[in-house]
């Protein structure tokens, strides 16, 4: 139980999500056909366990031989500067993007890079999706048509007002393929909704969207008891 009185949300991995995110980590070397790539869409709310999916993929590839390129965001500094973490314990190296950075240019730079070094860059895997802007998720878009680059970005679909990110509702808009990460609510039923709390536990309903901070400060719920908690029932 949380200080003000909502029961944190389980971790429950969804096996179909789980079989085809590391499944894709077998997909055709990159550069082998610009038409087997893709941009794949990993959403969730929070503390489902999206970024921990994110390194077993990036895993499996390198497991095989298979160089991969990790993006999270510059600001989010929660593992570290310039790192993926889990909140169970998996943390990796990975290059930062900004929120004006020219994406397509940069991953292109990284492809490049990789071939002349005579380790290709087989996926392109973004973390904190949701802070992407529409630009830039036009550019990843260019990335796997243009540059045949499978890009699989992993992210929040909501805020805690109920409202689309940005980069999400874009990347909504623009992936080939999209899969929910699920977890659940206090009461057994599919979380897809989340409260931001205040330091003493009371559920906040207004704010900035964007607050890098301890996940101990949300709590993912089904949206009938989100509602409840923003006092909308």
């Amino acid at each position: 139980m949380t200080p003000g009185g909502l029961p944190q949300a389980s971790i429950r991995f969804d096996h179909v999500t789980l079989r085809l995110l590391l499944g894709l980590a077998l997909l055709a070397p990159l550069g082998q056909t610009a038409l087997m790539a893709k941009l794949y869409f990993q959403y969730s709310t929070m503390n489902a366990g999206k970024s921990t999916l994110l390194l077993q993929a990036a895993h499996n590839y390198n497991e095989r031989g298979m160089a991969t390129y990790l993006l999270t965001a510059s600001f989010d500094d929660r593992a570290g500067k310039g790192r993926i973490g889990s909140r169970i314990g998996l943390n990796r190296e990975a290059d930062q993007f900004g929120s004006s950075e020219d994406l397509f240019a940069k991953i292109q730079t990284e492809l490049e890079r990789g071939q002349a070094e005579g380790a290709p860059i087989k996926c392109i895997f973004v973390d904190e999706a949701q802070f992407l802007s529409r630009d830039q998720v036009w550019q990843l878009a260019r990335v796997v048509d243009d540059l045949g680059g499978p890009v699989m970005a992993y992210g929040l679909r909501v805020d805690f007002m109920g409202e689309l990110f940005p980069g999400s509702a874009a990347l909504l808009a623009l992936a080939d393929e999209m899969r929910e990460v699920r977890t659940i609510c206090h009461c057994g039923k599919k979380a897809t909704m989340v409260v931001r709390q205040d330091e003493n536990g009371m559920v906040l309903t207004d704010g900035e969207q964007v607050q890098i901070g301890g996940n101990e400060t949300y709590v993912s719920l089904c949206r009938r008891h989100w509602r409840e908690a923003v006092g909308d029932l």
